[in-house]
């Protein structure tokens, strides 16, 4: 065993304590975990790097072996590692060497389902390749790549890929054509669909059930439940089934460096989807995605009300997102809700939406102390900026295709489950080409409230529409119709 002196601080002190200092809200200082000074080798408990075999028993005993004397660093050498999932524990730092490839292996008798939430929702899943649940000073760095092998637990629409791409992966064994334009990998996910909503069953399902929809409950890559200090560093994520990274009430988190991606045409393929955590960075990383890239969220509706808690203090800075449904998003599941967030020189290129907050009626909470400073955007296919109270499960290219996403409709009494927007602040954005400039469609019961907008300017094909919204501030706001 070689032991190294391993440490996530530079001696200068935190390198991170500049992103939480001069912000518009009280944000604590937020520093990296502190892995004990142990390394051991994945080789050393004989996993194979040859992708050839399993390596999840090898996986075990090394975070085993390292836990039982407190903690260290796994090394992941270079080579392919095939393996079922893993699961981290506290004081451990996966780290991947470069060249190195950690495969998840295509076989859902690996993943048992286990009690999770998803969309929100409590509810069953498949085990995620990778999980901590409730651990402390957990880290996953290095320059190699994680990949979940996503295209084996996927539905595919017809329309988002090329012709080649089709007929490939709908000759996979054991899928069903549900149309001539939508394909599923196996016959108990098309059952599921019948009695499921958002990808979450909405009915009472035997053991034997369960086991028959297993492909249905495919997994976030990388969940991590309740856990405190965490840190991702410069590792490539990517392929996920579901979503791609999944903190869910933590606490003190770092994403830093990563390059996050899917395939364009992954369905539910979000990049980052941080939920109800508190106390967290995503800085200097890339993002490129079959759904949202950035996202926020708080629980949905009656099960995110009674989490109670909301996703805050939150800082994002020097992101990239590339393809997705938005480059930063709220919602829709903020239930919990949503405050405290400083999202800052940040460039989205090429994304369906550029800033993109939505809910519906039925989730309640509160989204607020949101601000947005210096974000550059090109080619957006949609709305530079949305805030849309009607969403409906479809990304906004969808509702586009159906008609207009304004229109009239009743007002409700207002409940707990009345979503609230307000308070936010927008600034020093530019975007050279959008299809829309901008959206505001709130609810008549309660208008989206309180949104400065301040030294913006937006190249468009058509103009903003503003409906149900008030307190709107507008300050050097420039928007160029091209068309």
């Amino acid at each position: 065993m070689c032991m190294l002196a391993v440490s996530m601080m530079v001696s200068a002190g935190n390198p991170y304590k500049k992103y939480t200092q001069n912000l518009p809200f009280d944000m604590p200082e937020v520093s990296a975990p502190k892995i004990p000074e142990r390394e051991v080798s994945l080789s050393d408990y004989g996993a194979d790097g040859s992708g050839q075999s399993l390596c999840t028993d090898a996986f075990a005993r090394a975070i085993d072996a390292l836990s039982v004397k407190g903690g260290g660093r796994l090394v992941v050498p270079r080579g392919i590692w095939m393996t079922g999932p893993i699961v981290l524990k506290s004081n451990i730092e996966l780290h991947l060497s470069a060249g190195a490839v950690i495969q998840f292996a295509a076989d859902e008798n690996l993943y048992p389902i286990v009690e999770t939430s998803f969309e929100g929702l409590d509810t069953r899943r498949c085990q995620s390749p990778i999980s901590a649940v409730g651990q402390t000073n957990i880290a996953i760095t290095g320059y190699g790549a994680i990949d979940g092998n996503g295209q084996y637990w996927r539905p595919l629409k017809r329309s988002k890929v090329t012709d080649s791409q089709w007929k490939t992966m709908t000759s996979q064994p054991g899928g069903v054509m549900k149309r001539n334009d939508y394909w599923v990998p196996s016959a108990g996910y098309d059952k599921a669909e019948t009695f499921s909503s958002m990808n979450v069953p909405e009915k009472e399902l035997t053991e034997d059930e369960w086991q028959e929809i297993k492909r249905f409950l495919r997994p976030v890559m990388i969940s991590l439940v309740g856990c405190k200090n965490v840190l991702l560093q410069d590792v490539v994520f990517q392929n996920s089934p579901a979503w791609n990274l999944h903190p869910l009430m933590c606490e003190n988190i770092i994403i830093d460096g990563v390059l996050v991606r899917n395939p364009a045409y992954a369905q539910n393929g979000d990049a980052l989807d941080l939920e109800s955590c508190k106390n967290a960075l995503i800085v200097n990383s890339k993002f490129d995605a079959g759904d949202d890239g950035i996202c926020i969220k708080s629980g949905k509706n009656e099960d995110g009300r009674r989490r109670a808690r909301p996703c805050e203090n939150v800082v994002v800075d020097g992101c990239t997102v590339f393809a997705g449904h938005g480059g930063f998003v709220v919602g829709s599941e903020m239930s919990g809700g949503v405050g405290n967030i400083m999202v800052r020189d940040c460039q989205f290129l090429g994304t369906e939406v550029g800033l993109r907050f939505k809910s519906t009626r039925g989730r309640g909470g509160i989204v607020e102390n949101i601000f947005i400073d210096g974000i550059s955007m090109t080619d957006i296919k949609t709305y530079a900026l949305t805030f849309n109270m009607y969403y409906g499960g479809k990304s906004v290219a969808e509702v586009l295709a159906d008609g207009t996403t304004v229109q009239q409709v009743a007002t409700m009494p207002v409940t707990e489950e009345t979503p609230i927007f307000r308070n936010i602040d927008i600034r020093n954005v530019v975007c050279y080409h959008a299809g829309f400039a901008m959206e505001f469609n709130g609810l008549p019961e309660m208008p989206i409230d309180g949104i400065h907008l301040k030294d913006i300017v937006i190249r468009a094909d058509k103009d903003a529409v503003f409906q149900y919204s008030k307190n709107i501030t507008k300050e050097n706001v420039k928007i160029d119709i091209v068309n």
